[in-house]
Formats: C-alpha cells, structure tokens, sequence
C-alpha cells in the first residue's frame, strides 16, 4: 500500500521512538557532547549509544572527534542539514503536545530571535499566504512517469 511509504510513515519509522526525538531535541538546543545528552536526558547510556549512531547512520547527526588535553579521543555530535530541517516539525509537536497533553504554557516557547516575539507554527503557500489547517489538504500525486531505457547494451 502506498500511503505505508509516505513521507510521514517513513519519517516515524526512522525517528518515531521517545529518546531518538529527545536527542534530537537536545542537539536543537545546542547539546554537541554525549555525557551531557546522558546528564540532561537521564537516558540509559546504553540507549544514548544506539539512538546516536543511528542517527549519525540516518545522517541526521554527524560526529565530529575532539580532544581535551590530557584525555582521550572523544565524539560531538552536530545537527547535519538534514538533522536541521527536522526543526519544523519539533516545533509543531511540541505546540501539539503543549496545547493537548501539557494543556498549558510549556517551559519554553518559541520566538523570533530578533524580536522575542512569539513564533506558532503554520502552512503557508509558496508567495507567503498563510493557510488554516482546516482549509488544507493532501491528494495523491500523479504516478511518476516511466522512463525509457537509454538503450545501452
């Protein structure tokens, strides 16, 4: 069935676990170093390790070897350009979540830098216009086109 392969179902398949989203969170919030993902998250150091690499696999994450004097070679870990995009859609769960399962403020919020004004997630159009959720839909794609063979032999 091809709605099992859409964007969403895939996305959930790579990130739908409660600690991968967490880390992910926490690297948007400037976390680069693993024992301050396991410090902030109180996360089972054995589940840090596996969420890590796979987001490293996934390209999410990239990891990155540092060194402090007198220390071992050690690994941080940094958002990829594909880690990045993920932004949009951490802000909207957590409006989501802080609007039907916190059903309150959360403890932080998102703004403008610029301004501190506060920021909400929403669709626009490609010019701009800002589009209510209820007046938004999603519709089949037209079937890719089949290419022809280039006939090499």
């Amino acid at each position: 069935m091809a709605s099992l392969r859409c964007g969403l179902a895939l996305a959930s398949e790579a990130l739908g676990d409660r600690w991968t989203l967490l880390v992910v969170r926490e690297a948007f919030y400037g976390v680069t170093r693993f024992e301050r993902f396991l410090g902030d998250l109180k996360i089972p150091r054995a589940v840090l390790s596996q969420r890590l690499s796979d987001l490293v696999d996934k390209g999410v994450l990239q990891r990155m070897p540092y060194r402090e004097e007198g220390s071992r070679t050690r690994h941080e870990y940094s958002l990829t350009a594909k880690g990045q995009d993920l932004g949009l859609a951490l802000m909207a769960l957590l409006e989501w979540g802080d609007r039907h399962i916190r059903c309150g403020s959360s403890p932080v919020e998102l703004v403008e830098t610029a301004t501190g004004k506060q920021l909400s997630v929403c669709l626009a159009t490609k010019d701009g216009r800002v589009v209510a959720l209820k007046d938004a839909g999603l519709r089949a794609r037209p079937a890719a086109a089949k290419t022809k063979s280039s006939g090499r032999r």
